[in-house]
This record gives structure tokens, C-alpha cells and sequence, in this order.
């Protein structure tokens, strides 16, 4: 206290001590923030009270209120679920081939496909639905299994090659060259027509020969493709793997065999139907009916207008 003094530069008194000649200057803090500090106090105490604050072992304290962001999570998602749940079951008792017919439930029908697209298919076919390599461009009207909107939800139920699913889409392409099928200079052969079917390279009697024997079985004679083989479309120019001249010898030599996941075990029936619808509205989308099955003697002397979504060899 007797080392108190005022500091003459500032006018201020000093608290009465100093370190290596530096003196502390008593400037109390305004009273405004003082008390704005004990009304925060204050609000937290009642906050740990009124509301789950304190971490526990397995849980929080749970607060006076019983109210948690779980709990309000929980409360908008059945409200939700009571504001659609007319649509879903008008969607479930709709056959997907009559949604045509319903302009307002297609439309409800196509923006909760978009929904469900976003959370479970960007990953492989993107954002706009357009694919890359390996993974087919759902935007176009290149289809492998069929791209009406009932071949787009039995695809979706099924799945591509999905293990432990009989009913899943199954084809499979002999590895002409890694299983010694076909001698190097044949698969070279074979390359020159496949392109050749897009003006990509020059017919040779070879390689025509050499397609009709191993490849027109699944593909037809002229290379369009087969869809109760799965079999793409080599003739419109549209590739999977990629339209090169070795990329194309390598889907050949080595064959190709995409998977997709059959959504029924994930996904409910609505879902799928919603995914199927907004799938189909991307701007490739057949007629809503199926057509009916050919038969292998049909369908080989048929020219139907597009194979695989981006398809491949």
C-alpha cells in the first residue's frame, strides 16, 4: 500500500508493486463487462440444469427438459413421415408402368428418386448421372438390360452380378486372349472389325469371319447387341471401358464384368420404384411398357437401336 503512488504519464494509480521497474496501473474492469460475466455464469449453470450438458460413461446428463438434438431429429422425421405417407402408399400400390398415367405421383415419384440417387448412386454414375470408366452414363439411350421404366426397376432389384441373388442380371464374356481362346493376331483381327462397326477402322474378312464364330452368338450378326444375353451394342460408338484401339483389344483379350449391388436388400420397394422413375426422366428412358421377350432366333435377326449404357466389347 505505501508504494501506492499516480502515475504521472496517465493520471492512474497505480496497485503499489513493480518488477524490474514495470508498474501495474489499477484499471478495474468496467462494470457492464463485469456483469454481462456473471449473467454468462449464470446462463450456463441454468443451461447444465435445464438442458444435456455433462458427458457421462455412456451418455450425457440429460437435463430438467428431456430435450435432446436425437430426440427433435426423431420428432421431424415422423412428421415427415405422416406428410408423405399418403404419396408413398399411393407410390406402392401403383404398378410402376401406370406412374405415366399420374402425372402429380410421377413427379413425387422422380424428386424422391433424386433424393435417394444423391445418397446411394453418385458415388459410382455421379453427380449428373453421367458415369465415367467403369461406370455406366444413365443419361443416354444406351442400354444393356433394357431402359424402360420396368427394366430399370427390375435392374435396380437385382442387381448386376450380385452374389447370392439368383434373379440378379447375368452375362458373362469369355476372355479371349488371357484364357487362350483366341492367338494375338485374331484378337488384333476381331479389334479391326469391332471398330470397324463405328467407321474407327477397315473391315477385314478375318475379323468378320472370327466375330460371327465367337462374338455374334451374344452381340448379333451386325454387333447391336442382345439384351436377354446382356450383350452390348458394338456399333454405336458409345463405350464403357473406353473406344480405343487398345482399350478396346483389352476389353477382348481380358473381358469386362461390372457389379452392381441388387438395392433390395438395402433399400424399401418404394425407393427402388422412385429411383427407377427418376432414372428413366434422365432423358434415356424407354417406353414405359416392356416389350416382350424375343427369342434368341428373333432378337439375333432383330437391329434394335441401342445396347449397354455406355456400352462395351
Amino acid at each position: 500500500m505505501a508504494n501506492k503512488r499516480i502515475d504521472e504519464a496517465t493520471g492512474v494509480e497505480t496497485v503499489g508493486h513493480s518488477w524490474d521497474g514495470i508498474e501495474e496501473l489499477n484499471n478495474p474492469l468496467p462494470r457492464w463487462w463485469l456483469w454481462t460475466l456473471y449473467a454468462t455464469i449464470i446462463f450456463s449453470i441454468g443451461y447444465v440444469i435445464v438442458y444435456p450438458a455433462i458427458p457421462m460413461v455412456n451418455k450425457a446428463t440429460e437435463g430438467l427438459w428431456g430435450w435432446s438434438s436425437r430426440g427433435q431429429l426423431a420428432k421431424e422425421m415422423k412428421a415427415e413421415e405422416q406428410r408423405r405417407a399418403g404419396t408413398v402408399a399411393a407410390l406402392a400400390a401403383t404398378p410402376i408402368e401406370q406412374l405415366a398415367s399420374k402425372p402429380d405421383l410421377m413427379r413425387a415419384a422422380i424428386d424422391g428418386g433424386r433424393a435417394a440417387f444423391r445418397v446411394n448412386c453418385v458415388q459410382c454414375h455421379g453427380s449428373g448421372a453421367a458415369g465415367s470408366t467403369g461406370y455406366p452414363n444413365l443419361r443416354d439411350d444406351d442400354w444393356l438390360w433394357g431402359g424402360n421404366i420396368k427394366e430399370i426397376e427390375t435392374t435396380l432389384i437385382n442387381g448386376i452380378r450380385h452374389p447370392g441373388n439368383d434373379a440378379t442380371r447375368q452375362s458373362l464374356m469369355p476372355s479371349f486372349g488371357k484364357d487362350g481362346i483366341l492367338p494375338p493376331a485374331d484378337l488384333a483381327a476381331v479389334t479391326d472389325h469391332v471398330l470397324s462397326l463405328t467407321g474407327k477402322s477397315t473391315a477385314n474378312a478375318r475379323g468378320a469371319q472370327l466375330f460371327a464364330d465367337n462374338c455374334a452368338t451374344c452381340h448379333g450378326p451386325d454387333g447391336k447387341g442382345l439384351r436377354q444375353f446382356g450383350a452390348p451394342n458394338l456399333a454405336d460408338a458409345i463405350w464403357l471401358y473406353g473406344g480405343k484401339r487398345e482399350q478396346v483389344e483389352a476389353s477382348i483379350y481380358k473381358a469386362r464384368a461390372g457389379v452392381m449391388p441388387a438395392w433390395t436388400k438395402t433399400l424399401d420397394p418404394v425407393t427402388i420404384k422412385m429411383l427407377a422413375a427418376y432414372v428413366h426422366s434422365l432423358g434415356g428412358g424407354e417406353d414405359f411398357v416392356a416389350a416382350p421377350a424375343a427369342t434368341p432366333a428373333a432378337a439375333a435377326a432383330a437391329t434394335p437401336a441401342t445396347g449397354e449404357a455406355n456400352a462395351q466389347p
